[in-house]
């Protein structure tokens, strides 16, 4: 599976989640488990609504998201990673 990252990606996770040594470990991690099995029920990928709907998200924690646009079978965009709040 490919993996792009949007601009609004890249400067979320700088922003968010790059200082913290742990979320860049679990989020890489994730990440790895989502190359391996995108269906994996560890990451709880589900299909977002609203204004949103094109969308699917999947778990880095608890609280932390992954919002990815599937572009095909086998390439997807990653489009923002953050707490709940922040992503929706």
């Amino acid at each position: 599976m490919i993996i792009r990252r949007s601009t609004g990606f890249r400067k979320a996770f700088k922003k968010r989640i790059k200082n913290d040594s742990k979320l860049v470990k679990k989020t890489t991690e994730r990440i790895q488990l989502f190359l391996d099995n995108p269906q994996n029920p560890v990451l709880k990928d589900h299909q977002l609504i609203g204004k949103l709907k094109n969308n699917r998200s999947f778990w880095v924690t608890g609280d932390v998201r992954i919002v990815y646009f599937q572009i095909s079978k086998d390439e997807v965009l990653f489009i923002d990673i953050g707490s709940h709040n922040q992503v929706y």
